[in-house]
This record gives C-alpha cells, sequence and structure tokens, in this order.
C-alpha cells in the first residue's frame, strides 16, 4: 500500500506546524459523539508484559503500568524486550479495525479511503520498526500470540477505558475507535485517570534505548517498502531514535510535545481521522486550527454490523465457510509474519503480504451479506485460529 501525496489544503499552502495545531486543534477533534520455534529464555518476555491471544485479562491490562512503574536504572535488555513486545502487540491490534473500515468503503477513489489506506500503510510500517527493534536486542517478535480477539481493550492496558471493536464505517467508529486509538495524550490530560497513550510508551522506550545503550544486532532484522516508507534495519542508537520518532511523528497516538515538528504533507493520524469525522480538512486561521477547511465527504460504506463478543457462532452456513475462509488466511499472515523475524526472511515476509491480499475478497462478500432479522451485514472476524 502507498499513501497519498496530496496536500490537506492544496498546492501553496503553507506546511503544517503541529506546535500550533496541537494546541487548538486537539480539544476540537476530541468532541463527543453520543454511545452508540521457541526463542531462548532469555529472549522471551517478562509475563505481565506477554499479550494474550485472546480477550485481555487483568495481567494484559496492567502490563505497561507494570513497566513503566520499573526505576529507569533497572529498565535493561529484558525491559527492553518486554516493553517491544508489548509494542508489536499494540500495532498489530490497530491493523484489522482500520482493514474493516477500509474495506467497508464502496467507491475508494474519495478523500476519506485515501486517508484510510494510508494509516493502514503506515500501521504495517509500525509493526515493522518495532519487530526490527525486538530482533535487534536479542529478541523474537511473537506476532501470532500477540493478536487480540476482538472486542476488547487496547493489548497493555494502554489507553483504558478504550473499547476496539470491529465495523463499517460509520462517524460512531472514526470517532470511538480510530481517533481514540490514535488519540494525542493532550486531549486526554483533563482525565483524573492516568492514562498510558501509546505516544508516551514509545517516548520511554526510547529513553530506555539511550540509557541502556545495548548492542544492536541485524541478524534477523528486515528491510522493504511497506506503505509509503522504507523499512530499513537499525545499526545504531540514532537509527533507533529515527525509527521511533517516525512512528510517534505519523501520529501513533504520539504525547505530542508542542516542540513536535510536523514536516511532511499528511496530517498525523488522529488529526486525519478527525477531518474524517468533522468532514473537514485542518485548516490554519488567524484564530488556531480548526476543521473548516475543504471538505471531506464521508464515505457511502457497506454497513457491517459489530463483530459480538465470541463472534458468529449461528451464521448460516455459507457464512461461516466464508469466516473460516477468511480466519484462516489471517492465520497463514500471521504465521507468515513470524516467520519473516526468525529466519525467514523476505520470502515469508512476501509470503505474508501475498496473503494478506486474499483476505478482503471473502471480507467483501461478508460485508455484502445481511445479517437475518437484524440491521447490517457480516464482516470479518479477525480471529488467529
Amino acid at each position: 500500500m502507498t499513501g497519498t501525496s496530496e496536500h490537506p489544503e492544496g498546492p501553496g499552502a503553507p506546511p503544517v506546524d503541529r506546535r500550533s495545531l496541537l494546541a487548538s486543534a486537539a480539544l476540537a477533534a476530541a468532541a463527543p459523539l453520543p454511545a452508540a520455534a521457541p526463542a531462548p529464555a532469555d529472549a522471551r518476555p517478562p509475563a505481565d508484559a506477554r499479550p494474550a491471544g485472546g480477550p485481555a485479562g487483568p495481567g494484559d491490562c496492567r502490563s505497561v503500568a507494570r513497566l513503566l512503574a520499573v526505576p529507569e536504572a533497572g529498565r535493561g535488555i529484558g525491559w527492553l524486550q518486554g516493553a517491544l513486545q508489548v509494542a508489536v502487540a499494540l500495532e498489530l491490534a490497530t491493523i484489522p479495525p482500520y482493514l474493516c473500515g477500509w474495506w467497508s468503503i464502496r467507491d475508494r477513489r474519495g478523500e476519506a479511503a485515501r486517508l484510510i489506506r494510508r494509516i493502514v500503510g503506515d500501521e504495517m510500517y509500525h509493526l515493522g520498526v518495532v519487530c526490527n527493534l525486538l530482533v535487534a536486542v536479542g529478541g523474537r517478535p511473537r506476532i501470532r500470540r500477540a493478536a487480540p480477539h476482538y472486542p476488547g481493550p487496547l493489548p497493555g492496558g494502554v489507553r483504558p477505558g478504550v473499547h476496539v471493536y470491529l465495523s463499517g464505517l460509520t462517524r460512531t467508529f472514526v470517532h470511538d475507535v480510530m481517533m481514540a486509538i490514535e488519540a494525542p495524550e493532550h486531549p486526554l490530560a483533563r482525565t483524573e485517570q492516568q492514562a498510558y497513550s501509546i505516544g508516551r510508551f514509545y517516548g520511554h522506550l526510547l529513553t530506555a534505548f539511550r540509557r541502556t545503550a545495548p548492542h544492536l544486532s541485524t541478524r534477523h532484522q528486515l528491510s522493504d517498502r511497506i506503505g509509503a516508507d522504507v523499512l530499513r534495519p537499525v545499526r545504531t542508537l540514532d537509527d533507533v531514535e529515527r525509527s521511533i520518532e517516525i512512528v510517534r511523528e505519523q501520529g501513533e497516538g504520539t504525547a505530542a510535545s508542542p516542540a513536535d515538528a510536523f514536516q511532511d504533507d499528511h496530517p498525523a493520524h488522529y488529526y486525519a481521522f478527525a477531518e474524517i469525522y468533522h468532514g473537514r480538512r485542518l485548516r490554519r486561521t488567524a484564530h488556531g486550527w480548526h476543521f473548516t477547511g475543504a471538505a471531506v465527504p464521508f464515505p457511502d460504506a457497506r454497513p457491517m454490523a459489530r463483530v459480538p463478543s465470541g463472534g458468529r457462532h449461528h451464521a448460516p452456513a455459507h457464512v461461516r465457510r466464508l469466516l473460516a475462509q477468511f480466519d484462516g488466511t489471517y492465520h497463514a499472515v500471521l504465521d507468515a509474519l513470524d516467520r519473516a523475524w526468525w529466519g525467514g526472511g523476505p520470502s515469508a515476509l512476501g509470503a505474508a503480504v501475498h496473503a494478506m491480499h486474499g483476505m478482503e475478497g471473502p471480507a467483501v462478500q461478508l460485508m455484502e451479506t445481511k445479517i437475518p432479522d437484524a440491521p447490517g451485514t457480516y464482516g470479518p472476524q479477525f480471529r488467529p485460529v
């Protein structure tokens, strides 16, 4: 997948500056909606940081809190390995809901579809980045084991209170899932509960890398073009910093210091989703940043209903066959990704990409099959088998 290259305001518009953007746009964007082969033992992440292959339990919800409760002096190689496995789970967890939103759009030539397609590509790149970082410090990404079941919380207890579910694209879904996942820490500063945002978590990871200065092995790291970015092996601490900052800058829930730059032609993920939600591009005015720019029409989307907890076991036989076909292909993708970062190399990564293309067909067929005696249509469940 590749990203779009159009500037939000068209040719000649001034570059977006997050220094002002974050100060004035975050609260507007957050307007509420009504509720609607085994690795060596020393490479295994700590038990409290291991994402489960099913619904998150209490230990999973506390894992990031526990990781960040470790004093900085105690954050060595084992801490980095555990934290990076949580990062693998976080990056993987974002892709299924974003794919469901994108696949549900009937005409993908519109701006909203292009924005979501770019973000899906970014998330796949982010997954590659954290996998490279993990193998660089002697760990092994456990991608299939990290795959979550939906609906449920984000892995590791990041963004407590966010309930991630699978559905077709609606404004409620954009607001309550897409924007909620990517929200920078700033808009949530009003809450009394201490929130562990994805951006804050990555900031702690970078600090630990700098303090520990670990040896970085390039063995099993991969290099490839993913989305609009090129995945490269990390060889130095400068490479580590660049990789993590790219993830944060692209909007992976960044904590978004007002001093952060915003130099490319695309809004960060949170603000891109907010443009879809508000129906307007983010525009700089004399009074700050507001969603008053060019129209971003909300696309016509297939009415995929929310996937219920536990999946759809009582669906008609032809629907169960499509669900099984999709989940089997998804399993093949996860299995190939696991192999890719543990000796399988580019050929395994290519097999994952090839299998991934096979998921869209059954997904769209499901989204075009009406649920009997209920509103909406079926959709993929992303259940690792």
